[in-house]
């Protein structure tokens, strides 16, 4: 679709959305009631922060003054993950809402190749996260076979990928690793051994050499996917044409990346936070939203494959919540796990920041591979002088016996601030 045309299939969706939010005490009282053009959208309807819609709905729990319709309508309920500590968002989706969402995720996975004829499984809890339940609704609709793994630990689901000769699994980053750590225990090479053709990572910001490792440990094309639960999709995927490129499902949502203190838009190639509205939801809407996405838009033809979908260069690459100031230098979690993942030496870590007699200091702990004294003792200098060249600052290291560090499904928590 043309880049005009699409626009205005954009603002015609945008005008139902608005109209549709007139039922919402939340956002009537929010947003004018003569809204005219994107233009005018964007200059006179105020950003949203979680914060807002947490407040919106503790109202009157579940879900306060948010709806655009009866939560009766509603057919499934969601939360986001509360990984931060703090109260989680709730959500629900009627079945027109749930058809969109899913229509949304079938877009994703036939552009990285899934078919009809393909095996798959979803490596999560099957909780109230909404994570991946949309992409186990959409391989079923396009026609796949999926296999649930809800009630499985980790070395059932390596056997499970084996048996079967599994083609496309969806998990987060950190659990496709685990899954990599459980088979080599097992004594399974899951390049060898298994048939998976197609990897999708989600959930976590996932940097380059994380996605080599679980390339090469599985022997399959890894794609980068993310979505929110305030969305109830998926917003963004890796196109297939080239490695970094992550094309925004723009038929489904308007992203615009805004400054992370003027909020004001910045142009192609500038690092900015994503605003997200949503177009395809009838109960639990969202206009304008503050993500905290760190992200770099980049314009829909240099990448080549045909879309005309504008996209960010390398996908999420960290939260604005998640940088921290350490002796004057800013490290997110992302960049740490960068350089850790660079060295396949390393089975988990975990990063500590603390203050020893008034200075800040980062501590990485490591769990080795092999902990023969003399190796041990190399790999510590090794991380702590590439930690020191990329990022700037001196990590202390702190070596730990294997299976010290937890390991986690959903979204990792390595990341921890003392201070």
């Amino acid at each position: 679709m043309p880049r005009e045309e699409l626009a205005a299939w954009q603002w015609h969706k945008l005008q139902r959305a608005l109209a549709r939010a007139r039922s919402s005490k939340f956002w009537a009282d929010r947003i004018p009631g003569d809204i005219r053009s994107f233009e005018d959208y964007v200059q006179r309807v105020p950003l949203v922060h979680k914060k807002d819609l947490v407040a919106a709905e503790e109202v009157a729990p579940p879900f306060g003054v948010l709806p655009s319709i009866d939560p009766s309508a509603g057919i499934r309920f969601h939360q986001t993950s509360g990984t931060s500590g703090n109260t989680p968002l709730r959500t629900f989706d009627t079945v027109r809402d749930w058809t969109w969402a899913v229509d949304m995720w079938c877009t994703m996975l036939h552009a990285v190749g899934v078919r009809p004829h393909h095996r798959g499984c979803v490596a999560f809890g099957y909780g109230l996260f909404i994570g991946f339940w949309g992409m186990q609704d959409a391989m079923m609709r396009m026609g796949c076979m999926v296999l649930p793994t809800g009630s499985m630990d980790s070395a059932a689901r390596v056997r499970l990928l084996v048996e079967n000769q599994i083609e496309v699994i969806g998990c987060t980053p950190t659990y496709a690793l685990r899954l990599l750590e459980t088979a080599k225990e097992m004594g399974v090479d899951l390049a060898a051994d298994g048939n998976l053709q197609i990897v999708i990572t989600g959930a976590e910001p996932r940097p380059p050499a994380t996605a080599k490792m679980i390339s090469e440990g599985f022997g399959a094309k890894v794609f980068d996917v993310a979505g929110m639960t305030e969305l109830a999709t998926v917003f963004m995927f890796e196109c297939p044409a080239k490695q970094g490129v992550c094309h925004i499902i723009e038929p489904g949502v308007i992203e615009e990346v805004l400054h992370p203190e003027t909020r004001q838009p910045v142009g192609y190639g500038e690092r900015g936070v994503r605003v997200m509205t949503g177009l395809g939801r009838e109960g639990f809407q969202v206009f304008r939203y503050w993500t905290d996405d760190v992200v770099i838009k980049r314009p829909w033809h240099e990448c080549g494959c045909g879309r005309t979908w504008d996209w960010y260069d390398g996908g999420i690459l960290g939260r604005t919540d998640d940088m921290r100031k350490i002796r004057g230098i800013s490290v997110t979690p992302v960049m740490v796990e960068d350089v850790v993942r660079g060295f396949a030496e390393v089975r988990e870590f975990q990063t500590v920041l603390r203050s020893d007699r008034g200075l800040d200091v980062m501590v990485l702990r490591i769990e080795p591979d092999d902990d023969t004294e003399s190796v041990v003792a190399a790999l510590g200098e090794r991380i702590g002088a590439e930690i020191k060249r990329t990022i700037g600052l001196q990590p202390l290291i702190e070596l730990v016996e294997p299976g010290v560090l937890p390991r986690f499904e959903a979204k990792a928590a390595r990341f921890h601030d003392e201070r």
